[in-house]
């Protein structure tokens, strides 16, 4: 109730009350005779109060157009500040919705970085320095289907060396083909890398690669193909980049031998791929038939004592030649 007294419309109705009164007293004041009220102003007390309560009146009537001043003012600080408030708090909107945004950006690149230290170091981890490199590929359903919706046409092996000291490279891999073999045949390449000793290393490279796709059924029935590369292509020139275009086998194998639930080459969602560079064509299926659980000092062992035997058999059969 005490908030009403100080509104603007109570004012005004006292004003109006106050403005009637006036009117009233001043009318009050004309009906008097003039020469009466002259001569008994000094005795007469009904006069002496109806002056004060006009000057009471006035008064009255000033304080209260200048409270109704005061609130005018009042109300429109009030809208002024709200204003100021509304645009302070929409700056500063503005201001934490940009620091989140930058937030946000931040940690997208962090995330990468990290994501990117991680894939370094598991590379160093994982890395073969002996023209061999096993590529175990999990999750195959679901990056069949990212090859399909293109989200993710390709992925890249680890990188590996073909020496200690030789050439640097690693495997590039379309699950669901490209161009001419899109979505009939899985494509399988080799891509050199930029390498710190390909300063003292020959180019083109002009070594044989072959591939394997392991059968997981214990059947050893493994596809295996081969290519030798073209040393007029720039895929296998020094690389001046990163990487050199990728270049390789592009019908490895048909999509419908890898579709189906129980196929021999995906088990557990997981294919495993092998690489050979420069390697013995006659010795390829042998050295793909190796126990991979075997250390690999004890696989390279066996290797070369199958690679003595085999070297063996090759000069007693040319010593048992008969000569003419």
């Amino acid at each position: 109730m005490s908030e009403h007294y100080v509104t603007q419309r109570h004012q005004y109705a006292i004003l109006n009350a106050i403005h009637q009164i006036e009117s009233q007293l001043k009318d009050t004041q004309m009906d008097t005779d003039p020469s009466r009220t002259t001569a008994t102003a000094a005795t007469n007390p009904a006069i002496d109060h109806s002056q004060e309560l006009h000057e009471f009146v006035n008064i009255l009537s000033n304080r209260l157009e200048t409270l109704n001043d005061n609130n005018q003012h009042f109300n429109n600080e009030s809208l002024r500040v709200q204003t100021l408030t509304e645009n302070i708090c929409q700056e500063s909107i503005e201001e934490s919705n940009t620091f989140l945004d930058e937030v946000r950006q931040n940690r997208g690149i962090f995330s990468q970085d990290a994501s990117s230290l991680k894939e370094k170091i598991n590379d160093l981890q994982n890395v073969s320095y002996d023209g061999t490199f096993v590529w175990k590929i999990t999750n195959v359903k679901e990056k069949m289907g990212d090859a399909r919706s293109e989200r993710q046409s390709s992925l890249y092996s680890s990188p590996f060396y073909s020496s200690p000291n030789g050439y640097k490279m690693r495997l590039r891999l379309y699950l669901s083909g490209d161009r001419n073999a899109r979505r009939t045949h899985m494509l399988l390449f080799l891509v050199l890398m930029r390498g710190v000793n390909d300063a003292i290393l020959k180019f083109p490279f002009n070594y044989k690669v072959s591939f394997c796709l392991y059968d997981q059924s214990g059947e050893e029935k493994h596809v295996i193909d081969s290519f030798r590369p073209d040393i007029k292509s720039n895929s296998f020139q020094r690389p001046r980049s990163d990487m050199n275009i990728a270049s390789g086998i592009p019908k490895f194998i048909p999509l419908l031998t890898l579709e189906g639930e129980n196929n021999r080459y995906v088990r557990d969602d997981t294919m495993f791929i092998k690489v050979i560079v420069n390697m013995n064509e006659t010795l390829l299926p042998y050295m793909f038939s190796l126990n991979l659980s075997r250390p690999i000092d004890v696989q390279e062992t066996i290797f070369e004592k199958e690679w003595e035997k085999r070297q063996g058999a090759v000069n007693e059969t040319v010593g048992e030649q008969p000569t003419s």
